[in-house]
Order: C-alpha cells, then structure tokens, then sequence
C-alpha cells in the first residue's frame, strides 16, 4: 500500500474527547481512587497516569505500588481503549450516541502479568486494542515506571454489545 492510500485515522471531535475522559475520570470512582489520568486518546487505543501515593502503598518497607492497583490500572485503560476503538468505529454517529454504547462494556477476562516492583513517583499506562468484534474487544496493555521499564503487561477480553 502505498503512503498516499493509507486509510485516514478517525479524528475525535473536543466534546468526544471531554465527555469520554469525564467519564473514565470522575464518573468511573474508582479510577479517582487510583488517580489515573488520561493522557492519549487514538482510534486504537489510550495511554494514562498514576502518581504514587501513599494510599497506593502495597509494601510499606519499600513503597512499591499495590498489584491490585497495577491490576486495575490496567483493566481500566484496557476499557478506556475499547472505548476509544469503539467511538472511531461509530465515528459517523454523533458524539452523545457513541458515548452512549459503553454502557454495555464490562471486562471478561484479564490477565496480569507482574515483570518487576512497582516502584517510582508516577506511572505511565497503556493499552491497545488487537480486536474489535461486534460482541468482544481484545486488548494488550502495558504498565511502565518513571524511567520507562516495562513494570507489569495485561491481556483483556471486554464485552461491547
């Protein structure tokens, strides 16, 4: 294929953008708990942030970062992915009816995989979405330190209908 022949990646309109991140940040509670922040929106995926706090704390002796929260972080940008893939897909309805379908969106299955200690003073996340179904999404999403080493992977299946 040829560069001029690519397909054009959906643009998001600002109130797609504004609705979906008030969503995942204060309508979702428990993403406020865990402080995770959207930082990319793409037709294929997201990107977020945790700072570490104390109220993340799983090892008080080293301030390493709770799995769970790890966990969580994880299956919420996995989530947050599937939404993003699912307004592109849709990209011709307007905004409030895209935004609509994620009422229906809930995890499946989930696996984390934990490489090394979560430790460090914030935390990059990021998730991809490999397949988008008309009844199931799969993801792949990534957990990175301060420094950029890959912290913990996760694999997600979500339902979309």
């Amino acid at each position: 294929m040829s560069p001029s022949a690519q397909p054009t990646v959906p643009v998001f309109e600002p109130e797609f953008v504004t609705a979906l991140k008030a969503i995942f940040e204060e309508k979702i509670v428990f993403n406020q708990v865990l402080g995770l922040k959207v930082t990319e929106l793409r037709a294929d995926g997201a990107s977020g942030r945790i700072a570490m706090r104390p109220e993340l704390v799983g090892h008080f002796a080293y301030n390493r970062i709770h799995g769970g929260a790890i966990s969580a972080g994880l299956d919420a940008m996995g989530g947050l992915a599937v939404m993003a893939a699912l307004g592109a897909k849709h990209i011709d309805e307007p905004p409030e009816q895209r935004l609509h379908r994620f009422s229906r969106l809930g995890t499946i299955d989930l696996r984390i995989d934990y490489l090394r200690p979560g430790i460090g003073s914030h935390f990059e996340l990021r998730a991809t979405v490999l397949r988008l179904g008309s009844r199931v999404a799969s993801t792949r999403m990534e957990f990175f330190g301060p420094d950029g080493s890959l912290m913990a992977t996760g694999a997600g299946a979500y339902i979309v209908s």
